[in-house]
């Protein structure tokens, strides 16, 4: 991929990775994703703003080859996540004077990873800024993001705003700017790129959000994605994302193994539907795991739909409500509806599992077998439950 002009000194450098579909081997990714580095050309010094995954090191080195760059004076590394800074200690070999510009908590964790030497880097701290001759960069410390050491950096000439992981996405896309006329089509994949990977730390960017709405921002370029000409349109989106409300909805992940839990869930989320409630049914066994989380984001309520196997709830049902568990989801209100055969701890495995979910629990249905009359009118009252529930919190 070739090298992409920001603006008059300022190129993206990185690398596309197109074929790519799995990250940190657990999130889809079904338009590939990229690297962005982005060099940055003062009248005195060069800087390097992140590096990209190891694996397409051949990339970044293409082009700063063809924009004939002979020499690299600081990589500034935002967050030491390998496919940020795992090429960094390539880049040292080949430009043996540059320095690595960070904060300390993640010099520390680069000297962990990489095994990069002390004496190669400069520490950085909240606001404090680099100088590169008509080119001043501000580094600014965003923890949390996902990751305890990360940091932005702000070209305060140019009004850019390099975000790191924050208001990323995962595409692969040969466009460098989302236009206006592109913004609805990369609110999607920004929006399931938040549900997946800075959801759980939705309140921590909250408490630091007026560090970026405080900057005068002509463009924002994250690390993955294409860069935004219009920043208002995703702070807009982040502002939305982040916020503590919840709607008329519930989700229900769930599997079914002989049919039992799939009458319950069908059943239900009729019921609920005529209660003038929103659904949004996963079957576990097929379902994207990136689509759940988008759903999960502002969901008033969650009910699991599982069955027993050997006496416990099943895999696939498990790894839902672990995945759950580790969104620190806002959600306001959370229950079960399941089916055994003969005897099972699946209720209480659930339950020992939402220590991070704060939400109120409902009276759960757990039947035995197939559902019957006496079992459909649990679940309607469990629909009443719910919309008595929502109305209480003002969403209906």
């Amino acid at each position: 991929m070739s090298a992409r002009k920001l603006t008059e000194g300022i190129f993206e450098v990185g690398a596309r990775d197109w074929e790519r579909r799995l990250f940190d081997e657990l999130i889809p990714l079904p338009d590939g994703t990229s690297y962005n580095s982005y060099l940055i050309l003062g009248s005195e010094k060069t800087a390097l703003i992140d590096t990209v995954d190891p694996k397409t090191f051949d990339q970044i080195l293409a082009n700063l080859k063809k924009l004939k760059i002979k020499a690299i004076d600081y990589i500034i590394a935002n967050h030491a996540e390998q496919d940020h800074s795992g090429s960094i200690p390539a880049l040292l070999e080949i430009f043996t004077g540059a320095k690595v510009v960070t904060n300390s908590k993640c010099k520390a964790m680069l000297i962990d990873l990489l095994h990069i030497g002390g004496d190669r880097f400069i520490v950085k701290e909240d606001h404090e800024t680099l100088t590169l001759g008509g080119k001043t960069l501000e580094f600014i410390i965003f923890p949390w993001v996902h990751w305890p050491e990360t940091m932005l950096t702000y070209a305060r000439e140019d009004r850019i705003l390099f975000s790191c992981d924050l208001f990323g996405s995962h595409t692969a896309d040969s466009r460098l700017f989302i236009e206006k006329d592109r913004e609805t089509g990369i609110k999607e994949p920004a929006f399931r790129y938040f549900a997946e990977i800075m959801y759980p730390f939705r309140s921590n960017i909250a408490g630091n959000f007026e560090k970026i709405t405080s900057l005068d921002i002509s463009m924002i370029a994250p690390s993955h994605g294409a860069v935004y000409t219009n920043p208002g349109f995703i702070i807009e989106c982040y502002r939305e994302w982040i916020s503590d409300r919840v709607v008329n909805k519930v989700v229900i992940p769930f599997v079914s193994m002989h049919g039992s839990v799939r009458a319950m869930t069908d059943y239900l989320m009729d019921a609920l539907i005529d209660r003038g409630i929103e659904v949004k049914p996963f079957d576990l066994t097929a379902s994207d795991v990136g689509k759940l989380a988008m759903a999960l984001t502002d969901a008033a309520t969650v009910v699991v739909g599982v069955p027993t196997v050997l006496g416990g709830m099943h895999p696939w049902a498990a790894y839902a409500v672990y995945l759950y568990n580790l969104l620190r989801p806002k959600t306001k209100f959370v229950t079960v509806i399941g089916s055994y055969g003969w005897g099972g701890k699946a209720l209480e495995q659930i339950k020992s599992m939402l220590y991070n979910v704060k939400a109120e629990i409902l009276a759960p249905v757990i039947i035995k077998g197939l559902p019957g009359e006496k079992e459909l009118s649990a679940l309607d009252a469990l629909a009443d439950c719910i919309a008595s529930k929502h109305k209480e919190i003002g969403i209906i």
